[in-house]
């Protein structure tokens, strides 16, 4: 476990140098307040990982690893405003704290730092733009046809979760400078672990308690988002079964990687077995 805070740890100090550097303090003050509130750090973790887990060295997949994570918070912002949630993280959502247009302008801002780590690296501009569409898409897709049955569903889950998730891991296996095959495996890996965390994440909505969670619970049905649950009708218990065929195949594409084994790999596996199992 020591290892893997580590990780976090170098991951947290970079996030928070960049920050630093931010200009006027008035933005500066509203993209620590979205950053800096909290967050498992997932998907930068992924990118340190998987990086050192194809021979890298942590460090060099550092800024790779901040910038998705920036990606990632300006995304929840957004989020944020559109489904009116007041609490993120346990704190004010960023709308709610300073307002729309100053929350807008934070998740820019929050962009624009993340595409400035990653425009020294032409392979990591591409995997991050095409994230990027992907997420836009997803977005917009559920804003006019939410999904009606699994498949539609399954979609959404990679569009608008799933594609960040891929986007970190391709990007460790870009800054370990793999190959396009083994770049394409990670991003596999990462892709079935984002949509299991997302299914998860559904259930939580539908059955967890909201001081646990940390932000509130049930919204999914207040809003009539496309929650698994909601649109299959599944049982938590069938809904859990389907994250876990997902962390399955997750599993299977890493192992096609042929890394040798390391801490780093073995993390990499209690990750996709965690996503389905975490009660917040």
């Amino acid at each position: 476990m020591e290892h893997l805070e580590r990780r976090r740890d170098r991951v947290e100090e970079r996030l928070e140098a960049v920050l630093d550097g931010v200009e006027p303090e008035q933005l500066a003050e509203e993209v620590r307040h979205v950053a800096l509130s909290g967050g498992k750090r997932v998907r930068p973790t992924v990118t340190v990982l998987v990086c050192e887990a194809l021979g890298g060295e942590p460090d060099d997949a550092l800024d790779f690893g901040v910038g998705i994570e920036l990606v990632h918070n300006a995304s929840l912002v957004i989020d944020d405003i559109i489904d009116e949630s007041a609490v993120r993280r346990g704190t004010p959502a960023a709308w709610m704290e300073f307002g729309h247009g100053p929350a807008i302008i934070a998740s820019d801002g929050l962009l624009g730092e993340a595409f400035a780590l990653f425009s020294a690296d032409e392979r990591a501009m591409q995997t991050v733009s095409e994230a990027m569409v992907e997420l836009g898409e997803g977005e917009a897709t559920e804003l006019v046809a939410q999904p009606t049955n699994e498949r539609e569903y399954m979609e959404l889950a990679r569009r608008k979760t799933g594609a960040l998730f891929r986007a970190a891991a391709e990007l460790g296996a870009i800054a370990a400078d793999a190959d396009g095959y083994t770049v394409e495996a990670m991003g596999e890996y990462a892709e079935r672990v984002g949509v299991a965390f997302q299914m998860r994440d559904d259930v939580l909505d539908a059955t967890a308690d909201a001081e646990t969670l940390g932000k509130p619970t049930g919204h999914d049905a207040e809003m009539e988002r496309p929650s698994l649950v909601e649109v299959t009708e599944m049982t938590a218990e069938e809904a859990n079964q389907r994250a876990r065929a997902e962390s399955d195949a997750a599993l299977e594409a890493l192992e096609t990687t042929n890394a040798p084994d390391s801490q780093s790999m073995e993390y990499l596996r209690d990750l996709a077995e965690f996503v389905v199992v975490r009660e917040r």
